[in-house]
C-alpha cells in the first residue's frame, strides 16, 4: 500500500503537481482525533497554491464539514477510512463534505466515507400523510406501529449529508465507498457537468430512514454510471425544488450499468418538482431487493418529460410498513400536494404532469401490483410500456396486500402497450383479478399482449376496459385457461377495435356493456368457440 503511493506521489512531483498529504498537517491516522483542521488546512493551502491534490493516506480519520475548493481533488487511497463525526458540534454546514460556487473539484479513490449513522426502534407517534394509508392498515389489523428512528429523534435537529454541493461545475465523484449516512448521501443542487462513477453507497435497508443514495435537484448534464447503491430510502431520486435556492429543472441525466437496491422506490422521479425533470436515459441497470422499482410522482405542480428507461431487471418485495411503496416494479402518480397531506394551500398549482416517457426491455417480478396513474385534470400523455415481462405474486406473511389487477392504468391518453405478458406467480393473491385494468384512457394501443385472468378469479377479464374510447388491441394472445379476454364497460367507452388476436385459449372473446354510441368491432381474430356477449343500454 504505501509503495503504491510512493509511487504515486513521485509520479506527481515529476508531472509538477501539487500534492498536499494530511499527515504533513497534523492528521494521525488515529480514529479519536479530530482531523477537521488538518484536513482543512491542507485543502485551504492546494487551493492557494491553484489546486491540485489531497491525499488522505491509509488510517482512520474523524471529521466534521469540510468545505471544499475550487480546483481541489480530495482523494482517499485505499485503506483510508474518513468518519463522519457523531457530534453536531462538529459542523457549520449540514453535510460532512460541502461545496458552494465551486469549479472543478473531485471526491476520488478507494477509500470510505462513514457516516456512522445509528438507529432506534420506537412506536410511531407522528401524524406523517404519506404513509397514513399503511398506518391505518396496520391499525385495522391490531400490529404495533414499531418503526426506526436515527438515534436522538426527535431532539436531534441535526443529520448530516454526506455530501452537499450547491451551485457548483465540473465536479467529478468516484471510487469511494460512502457507508451509514444519518441522511442523503449525495446531494447536489443547481450543479453543471456532474460525473458519478464507481461508487458504493450503502445503508440499513431495515432502518435508514431518510437515508437516501443521489439525490440531484435542479441539477444539468449529470453522469451517473458504474455504481452500486443500496440505501433504507430512495436511491436515485431528482428533485426540482427550492429547497436551496430558486427552483431549476433537472435536466440531461443520463444513468448507466447501475445496481440499485432501496427500501422505498429505486428510482424515482420525486414528487418534490416545481418545475421539471426532463431529458433523462436510464440503461443497463439491475433493481433488487427494492420496496419499489421505477417511480414517477408529482406533487407540486411540476412536469417529468422525455424519458427514457431500458434494458433493467426489477425484483421487488415488501418492506416494513413505515417505508413508501408496496412491492410495486412500476409507480406512476400524479396529486395536488393538498391532496396528500390535506393542508390547504392559498396558491396551490394546478395538478402536475407526465409525458413523453418510454419504459421498454423491462423483466419485473413483484410482491406488488402496478400503479400507472395520471390526475382527472392532468391525464399521462404519451406514455409507452414495451417489451415488458410482469411476474406477480405476494408475501404470505406481509400484514396486507393492495393489489388486485397485475397492472391498474387510469387518466391516460395516447397510452401505448406492446409485447407485454403477465403471469401471476406463486404464492398467490385469493383478491386478484385481471391481468390489466384501464379505467377513463382516451387512446390506446395494445400491441402483442399476452395475459389472462388470475386462476383464482374465473370470471374476471384477462382485459378490463372501463370509460376507454378509441382502443386499438392487436396481435394479442389469450393464455391457456383464460376464460373472458376482454370486457368493456362504462359509459365512455366507444370505438374499440379487436384486430389479428389469437383468441382460441379464451372461453369467451369478449363481453361489453355499452350505451348506444359503444361499440366493439373484431376484425380478423382467431375467436373461441364461446360468441361475444354485448348488453346495449
Amino acid at each position: 500500500m504505501e509503495e503504491r503511493a510512493v509511487e504515486r506521489f513521485c509520479d506527481v512531483l515529476r508531472q509538477g503537481q501539487v500534492w498536499l498529504n494530511i499527515r504533513n498537517y497534523g492528521a494521525t491516522g488515529a480514529k479519536g482525533q479530530d482531523a477537521t483542521p488538518a484536513i482543512q488546512k491542507a485543502l485551504n493551502e492546494c487551493a492557494a497554491q491553484g489546486g491540485g491534490t489531497v491525499y488522505i493516506p491509509p488510517g482512520e480519520y474523524t471529521s466534521g464539514t469540510l468545505h471544499l475548493r475550487s480546483h481541489v481533488r480530495l482523494y482517499l487511497e485505499a485503506g483510508a477510512t474518513l468518519f463522519a463525526s457523531t457530534n453536531p458540534a462538529s459542523y457549520d454546514k449540514g453535510a460532512l463534505f460541502y461545496g458552494e460556487d465551486l469549479q472543478n473539484i473531485a471526491l476520488e479513490g478507494r477509500g470510505t466515507v462513514d457516516g456512522q449513522s445509528e438507529y432506534i426502534w420506537q412506536l410511531d407517534t407522528l401524524d406523517d400523510a404519506y404513509i397514513r394509508p399503511n398506518k391505518l392498515e396496520m391499525q385495522a389489523l391490531g400490529k404495533p406501529l414499531m418503526r426506526a428512528f436515527p438515534q436522538g429523534f426527535p431532539h436531534r435537529t441535526l443529520y448530516p449529508r454526506m455530501i452537499l454541493l450547491i451551485r457548483c461545475r465540473d465536479v467529478r465523484i468516484a471510487g469511494l465507498s460512502i457507508l451509514h449516512s444519518p441522511s442523503w448521501t449525495l446531494n447536489p443542487y443547481a450543479c453543471e457537468r456532474l460525473v458519478i462513477d464507481g461508487i458504493y453507497i450503502h445503508t440499513s435497508l431495515k432502518e435508514g430512514v431518510w437515508a437516501d443514495g443521489i439525490d440531484p435537484d435542479g441539477c444539468k448534464d449529470v453522469r451517473i454510471m458504474n455504481s452500486t447503491i443500496a440505501t433504507g430510502d430512495d436511491a436515485i431520486v431528482f428533485y426540482s425544488t427550492n429547497a436551496w435556492g430558486p427552483v431549476r429543472p433537472c435536466e440531461n441525466i443520463t444513468i448507466t450499468n447501475c445496481r440499485l437496491s432501496s427500501a422505498s422506490s429505486a428510482i424515482k422521479f420525486c414528487d418534490g418538482n416545481q418545475w421539471a425533470v426532463r431529458n433523462v436515459t436510464i440503461s443497463n441497470c439491475v433493481i433488487t431487493d427494492s420496496n419499489r422499482g421505477i417511480a414517477f410522482m408529482v406533487f407540486d405542480g411540476g412536469y417529468v418529460s422525455d424519458v427514457v428507461i431500458s434494458n433493467i431487471t426489477i425484483q421487488t418485495r415488501r418492506f416494513d410498513w413505515f417505508w413508501w411503496g408496496d412491492g410495486d416494479p412500476i409507480h406512476f402518480n400524479i396529486k395536488r400536494r393538498s391532496e396528500v397531506d390535506g393542508i390547504h394551500r392559498d396558491h396551490e398549482p394546478p395538478a402536475g404532469s407526465i409525458r413523453n416517457v418510454i419504459l421498454s426491455d423491462i423483466v419485473a417480478h413483484g410482491q406488488g401490483a402496478c400503479f400507472v396513474n395520471g390526475h382527472p385534470d392532468s391525464w399521462l400523455d404519451d406514455v409507452s410500456l414495451e417489451n415488458i415481462q410482469l411476474f406477480l405474486s405476494t408475501d404470505s406473511a406481509a400484514p396486507y396486500d393492495k393489489s388486485v389487477d397485475a397492472m391498474k392504468i387510469r387518466w391516460a391518453k395516447n397510452f401505448k402497450l406492446k409485447n407485454f405478458e403477465v403471469t401471476w406467480s406463486q404464492p398467490e393473491l385469493k383478491k386478484w383479478r385481471s391481468a390489466l385494468s384501464l379505467q377513463d384512457i382516451r387512446g390506446l394501443q395494445i400491441d402483442g399482449f399476452s395475459g389472462r385472468q388470475a386462476p383464482s378469479q374465473p370470471d374476471a377479464p384477462a382485459i378490463l376496459l372501463e370509460n376507454v374510447e378509441q382502443a386499438m388491441i392487436r396481435n394479442s394472445v389469450a393464455q391457456p385457461s383464460s376464460e373472458t379476454f376482454l370486457e368493456v364497460k362504462g359509459p365512455g367507452s366507444r370505438d374499440v377495435c379487436l384486430f389479428g388476436n389469437d383468441l382460441r385459449h379464451a372461453e369467451q372473446a369478449y363481453e361489453a356493456d355499452l350505451d348506444s354510441k359503444g361499440e366493439v368491432h373484431e376484425l380478423s381474430n382467431l375467436l373461441p368457440m364461446k360468441p361475444a356477449i354485448e348488453t346495449a343500454r
